[in-house]
């Protein structure tokens, strides 16, 4: 679970649920046909710009905004540092019955172990990233488009409740009540927009560069060993990974 999206989430609609109640009834911030313009119509106009895998997978990708654990790469070096050593002692075999928890690093060990040239397994590497990376931006391009989408919707949804309130505008009364109801729709486009949509989209941005960050890295560690390098090498290599800060504890605070 991913606190800072969580509490981020709760606290900013907390905060705005709060000015509602103390400016008065929250009933008045409330209305259906708002809610139909800025929420369904936004989505299905962004349908219009994908097809239904993308904008449907986006929601599935959306989930590692709020549930996704990402490896460290301190312990991802570890594991490749290891892996080295077992693999300059007993061949690409001794890796067969290693227990590896990533699905990327356990794909290239399991290249290794199959016997193919550094070509290959570079090439269906890479492939692998550049493909995760393609699904990851689709899914943030849904979200980004949402955060442009809604608040017109909000303003159309505005306009249509002017029209209907200068239509009747022989009674005073009424005035008041739907230019209110106009306003709701700007005020829920601006909350879908900059209250869901847009930090989705850049959570899940930084969810993507964490992994293609991490996936590059165990690329490098994954054709060291079958260059055969020296694991102290590799370890010096893929520590170039981390922040100056982390290579120092890493290093044991030398």
């Amino acid at each position: 679970m991913d606190l800072a999206t969580l509490i981020g989430l709760i606290g900013s609609f907390a905060f705005v649920v709060m000015a509602m109640v103390l400016g008065g009834d929250i009933s008045t911030f409330v209305d259906t046909q708002s809610v139909l313009i800025v929420f369904i119509g936004s989505l299905f106009v962004v349908l219009m710009h994908f097809n239904f895998g993308q904008f449907l997978a986006a929601a599935k990708i959306a989930i590692k905004a709020f549930m996704f654990k990402i490896d460290k790469p301190e312990e991802l070096i570890e594991q490749a540092v290891e892996m080295a050593d077992a693999a300059r002692k007993g061949g690409f075999l001794a890796l067969e019955e290693a227990e590896v928890k990533n699905e990327f690093m356990q794909k290239g060990i399991d290249l290794l172990v199959d016997g193919h040239d550094a070509t290959v397994v570079s090439q269906t590497l890479q492939k692998d990233i550049k493909l995760t990376t393609a699904r990851h931006k689709s899914g943030i391009h849904v979200f980004t488009m949402i955060g442009e989408v809604a608040p017109a919707m909000g303003m159309i949804g505005t306009l249509i409740g002017l029209v209907a309130m200068l239509s009747n505008m022989d009674d005073p009364k009424s005035i008041g009540p739907a230019m209110a109801v106009a306003l709701l729709t700007t005020l829920y486009g601006a909350v879908f927009a900059n209250m869901i949509a847009i930090p989705i989209a850049g959570k899940l941005k930084l969810r993507s560069e964490e992994e293609m960050l991490n996936n590059t890295l165990i690329m490098d560690a994954i054709l060291g060993i079958q260059e055969g390098r020296n694991p102290r090498v590799i370890e010096s290599l893929l520590k170039n990974y981390l922040n100056s800060s982390k290579r120092e504890v890493a290093d044991g605070g030398v």
